[in-house]
Formats: C-alpha cells, structure tokens, sequence
C-alpha cells in the first residue's frame, strides 16, 4: 500500500467509446497528484476491457459483477489509501476530483458523495426523500465518491445489484463519517447505462425497497 496519492475506480459494460476519454480526463485532472486508475469491466463485449487494458493502470475483466460489486473489487485492489469512484462516461466530471479530495482532506470524511444538484429520475428523487435522508445525502445513487480505503474493506454484500447503494449504508451502519458535496451535473447520455425510463425506475425503487429492510433490519 502507498503511502499517498489517489486510486481512480471505474466499472464499465459497453464504455469503449468513453474510456479513452474518460482515462485522459482524469490524468489531465491529477497531474500534480500520484494516482492510478483502475478499471472493471463486466466483460463488455464491444472490446471495452482490451482498451481499458492499454490505458488504465490496472485492468479486470470480471463476469457478471454488476456495479456495486465491481467498485468494491476495484476499491479492494486500489494501491492507494484514497479512492474515488465515478463512471466511465464523463456525466461525473474528472475535472472535479481535486476539488473533492480538498473537501475530503479538510472536513476528515470517511465518505464523501459528490451528489446531483439535479436529479434526473423520479425513483432517485423518492430515494433521495426517504433512504436519503436516514443517511444524510440527496443523491444516493451517485457513485461519484470519495472513500478511505480501509474503511471499505471486509465488506460482504448481501442485496445483489443496488447501483452502489449497499456500499453507502454499509458505510453508514459502520458508523463511518458521511459528507456531500453538491455539483450541477452535466447533461446526461442517450442511452443510461440501467435501461430507459421505466426500466430504470423500476430497478432503482426495487434496490430502495431492499436498502431500506437492510439498513433497518440487516
């Protein structure tokens, strides 16, 4: 384990017209800051992981992880004792990296979840009103976080697929210092990466039904 410096987690599925992109945002937004970036790909069969490979620090092919389980085996093999996670596809922008490990650093956060100023869905805008509020962030889904590392470790999931959401309340059971940074997003891609409108909506209300029995019953 380094001793300082960023680890860059991103989980992808069908991301290769973004990664080069998102890869040369995100060295150009921490250039004066040690890192890596680590890459997981749910064996995208558009070639993202190839791609991934030749750029990213460290690349992982996996099979069938989902989101919240490929950011937590990123997090677990980050080389660093600081970790940001975002997607793939710039809707989080690189660019407001620095800005969120000075907050991190300065407020001593354990967490910090950088969250839509607006958001998009009205599943996350329920989410927000009810999950949201017993863990003290408006934008429960976004996986634009800062993390301490070994705050994250020995984590065993339990819900399935929740978009990152069971990586939050874990860290809020644990009793761990939760912080939110708020950012104007920009616009969104044509095809979301979790389906169309309903779609979506439905996933996202379902990984709320189970977050809430989890974090009252779990």
């Amino acid at each position: 384990m380094k001793s300082s410096g960023v680890s860059i987690v991103t989980t992808t599925f069908n991301e290769r017209e973004y990664i080069s992109a998102f890869v040369t945002k995100v060295r150009e937004a921490l250039k004066n800051i040690p890192h890596e970036v680590i890459v997981v790909d749910d064996s995208s069969p558009d070639g993202t992981y190839e791609v991934a490979r030749e750029l990213a620090d460290k690349a992982y092919k996996v099979y069938r992880f989902g989101q919240t389980r490929g950011l937590l085996y990123g997090i677990e093999r980050a080389s660093y004792p600081i970790v940001v996670t975002l997607d793939a596809d710039l809707e989080n922008p690189p660019e407001l990296i620095p800005r969120l490990l000075e907050v991190f650093s300065h407020e001593e956060y354990d967490v910090l979840v950088a969250s839509r100023t607006t958001l998009p869905r009205i599943s996350e805008r329920l989410t927000s009103r009810t999950l949201g509020r017993l863990l003290g962030v408006s934008d429960v889904y976004s996986n634009f976080r800062v993390y301490r590392r070994d705050c994250m470790l020995n984590i065993k999931l339990r819900l399935g697929e929740t978009f990152g959401g069971e990586l939050l309340v874990i860290a809020k059971k644990r009793g761990l210092r939760i912080g939110e940074y708020l950012y104007k997003p920009p616009p969104r891609r044509g095809q979301p990466r979790i389906g169309g409108t309903l779609k979506a909506n439905l996933r996202i209300m379902w990984a709320t039904l189970k977050l809430l029995v989890y974090y009252f019953l779990g």
